[in-house]
């Protein structure tokens, strides 16, 4: 991924974040038909340091699971938005501006090892299930369901994991633009008040902080 300097975001424990907030991943393959993705929930765990390690499931009959040790690339996209060049208060200087796509990703590279493993499993969706359950009103648990249902279709997936060997950020938030323009662009998108508009103010205001720093 190409990225300019005042793009990259390196701090692990900010693209964790990302992951966390964003768990759906597109985990790229090449395989010997060529290249590969599978849309997977990804759960990320900080250990071992420095990048950590991916954990997901598929369903067993992907053949995803069945070339071991296979290179992957794990991409999370965050927050992303179309920015105006209406917006930057530089247009009425010069007019000198032209549009532009805001957006936050983590691309987290690493072997996939398959987990075929029914116990290994079962702690696992019930901790994914648990986390995403977690703050409902009614939260539905894995022993809600009858056991013998969920045993049988333990038997239809097989886990994933990846150490992560390599972690990569990029925060595309309006750090090339002067301070100024970046406070116009977060004005109007906390405006819009969409939730991905919103999360996306936040980004480049914090980005901005970064900058002052």
């Amino acid at each position: 991924m190409y990225i300019p300097k005042h793009f990259e975001e390196s701090r692990i424990e900010v693209l964790h974040q990302l992951m966390r907030a964003h768990p759906m991943a597109a985990l790229v393959t090449l395989t010997s038909d060529g290249l590969d993705a599978n849309h997977i929930p990804l759960e990320i765990d900080p250990e071992p340091a420095p990048f950590g390690t991916l954990r997901g499931h598929v369903a067993r009959a992907n053949p995803l699971w069945r070339d071991p040790g296979s290179q992957a690339l794990a991409i999370f996209q965050g927050p992303n938005t179309y920015i105006s060049p209406s917006w930057y208060v530089t247009k009425q200087e010069t007019g000198k501006v032209v549009p532009t796509w805001n957006y936050a990703v983590v691309h987290a590279h690493g072997c996939l090892r398959a987990v075929d493993d029914k116990n290994w499993l079962r702690a696992f969706v019930e901790r994914l299930t648990n986390r995403h359950e977690s703050g409902r009103r009614n939260p539905w648990k894995v022993t809600d369901a009858p056991a013998d249902y969920i045993d049988g279709l333990l038997d239809t997936i097989v886990g994933l994991e990846m150490p992560i060997t390599r972690l990569v950020g990029k925060w595309k938030v309006s750090q090339n633009r002067p301070e100024r323009d970046r406070e116009a662009v977060a004005g109007v998108l906390q405006q819009e008040g969409t939730d991905v508009t919103t999360a996306m103010a936040t980004l480049v205001t914090e980005a901005g902080r970064e900058r002052q720093r």
